[in-house]
């Protein structure tokens, strides 16, 4: 369980929760974490079916072949590539400047500096082939509850104090229902927090100790992290009250420097940093492979599919994987926010995929009927169809409420459909020439 926590549990969540706040205000906020979390379990039940009955280390790349053919698992092997993972590591790479700049002040150009100098130092590592790691995922856990739960110390002292700031307008405000699309923004950022859990359901080849292994390991870190999530939030919005954290960009270090100082922002400077770093240099290990094995299976694109092994890297790769990273950064930081634009880039991708990966779900039952399956989704068809409508709604709302950031993502997705197609005929072409 310690492994899949890892996975899910990321500083991301010290991000998100001024969107969620500014959207939703504190009167429905408590809410708006806990149906996330329990919309996540909906999610993580369908895929710990697939990952127990198909358990491979592709995961969705697995699931979707399996269901709808070679082409969607291209397709989903260039969205990684270009917008999720690169995207990815580009967010992390914001955060981290973010929460930097909380203790050292920097310009807008310098964050974006930062940013670009730390994917470049890891780019430069992993070409090294040093890539011994930052943390162990166990450790990296454990960083990350320090993190937050310094957070919570620090409201504590502030109470002990007197210093915890009253209601704030914004509280008033929100007692009345947001707006349906205020509340699917929230839900966005809020996903983002908890996401991971479908990378962990793929751990099925990995869990041994019995069938309901899998079952435990996801929907038992994803109630942990949902406990944690609310004690963390309840902290912020408490310390900072609910108009301080709607405007805060680094929360947290704003809360421990009203409880602690320069030292409290160093610590949680720290742990962002350490936790980014890590992200960051296992991304773009997994999608440099990622990369390297589907290139390696399209002759057009064998170039990348090489591996160097002088220094035991598919380097190719990971020169691409971090160029897109790169250039994502550099296009982010011409708007207000790095961070923002990166959610916005990812997230219409990303709930696509997650589209049809809960389609692949239905599709497998009725296509491999007699493979085993050790764990059964609950209230089959009601769950996968409750969370297809999510997912299916979820993208329409990234596409128009997210604005430039989220049709850019759709649009790199888009040339990677006409990509396949041109790599469909091409393999056409050579078959018949062969023939």
């Amino acid at each position: 369980m310690i492994l899949a926590l890892g996975m899910i549990m990321s500083t991301d969540a010290l991000k998100t929760a001024p969107t969620v706040a500014l959207n939703v205000g504190a009167w429905h906020f408590y809410g708006m974490w806990v149906l996330g979390g329990l919309l996540s379990m909906i999610g993580a039940l369908c895929y710990v079916e697939m990952a127990t009955a198909f358990p491979d280390p592709g995961g969705d790349y697995n699931f979707l072949r399996k269901a709808y053919g070679q082409e969607v698992g291209l397709l989903f092997a260039w969205s990684r590539f270009s917008i999720m993972h690169t995207g990815w590591m580009a967010l992390m790479a914001f955060m981290f400047a973010d929460y930097a700049s909380a203790l050292i002040p920097m310009s807008h150009a310098g964050q974006t500096l930062f940013a670009l100098v730390t994917v470049s130092a890891l780019v430069g590592l992993n070409l090294l082939h040093v890539r011994a790691g930052f943390l162990t995922q166990a450790g990296l856990v454990g960083l990350v509850t320090v993190g937050f739960a310094s957070v919570v110390v620090a409201v504590i002292k502030l109470g002990l104090a007197g210093q915890i700031p009253h209601a704030a307008p914004i509280a008033a405000a929100a007692a009345h229902t947001p707006s349906l699309s205020k509340i699917s923004v929230a839900l966005i950022y809020i996903f983002l927090a908890y996401g991971g859990w479908s990378d962990s359901a793929t751990l099925s080849a990995e869990v041994r100790s019995d069938t309901r292994g899998m079952l435990i390991t996801s929907i038992g870190s994803l109630a942990v992290l949902m406990v944690i999530y609310l004690a963390l939030n309840g902290a912020l919005i408490t310390g900072l009250g609910a108009e301080g954290l709607a405007r805060s960009t680094a929360p947290a270090a704003d809360l421990l420097g009203r409880a602690f100082g320069k030292t409290g922002q160093g610590l949680i400077v720290a742990v962002v940093g350490v936790s980014a770093i890590a992200s960051i240099n296992s991304t773009l290990i997994v999608g440099a492979r990622t990369t390297f094995a589907a290139a390696r299976d399209v002759p057009a694109l064998r170039a990348l599919g090489r591996w160097d092994t002088a220094r035991g890297v598919p380097a190719r790769a990971v020169l691409a994987e971090g160029a897109v990273a790169l250039l994502l950064i550099g296009v982010a930081s011409f708007t207000a926010s790095g961070f923002n634009a990166m959610v916005d880039y990812m997230t219409p991708v990303y709930w696509f995929f997650m589209t049809l990966s809960i389609g692949a779900q239905m599709i497998l039952r009725h296509r491999f009927p007699h493979t085993p399956r050790p764990v059964r989704t609950p209230f089959y068809p009601l769950f996968p169809i409750t969370f297809l409508v999510i997912s299916i709604y979820m993208f329409g709302e990234g596409l128009a409420s997210l604005g430039k950031g989220a049709l850019f993502g759709a649009g790199v997705m888009g040339v990677g459909l006409v990509l396949v197609g041109v790599l469909r005929l091409r393999s056409r072409a050579l078959a018949a020439a062969s023939g």
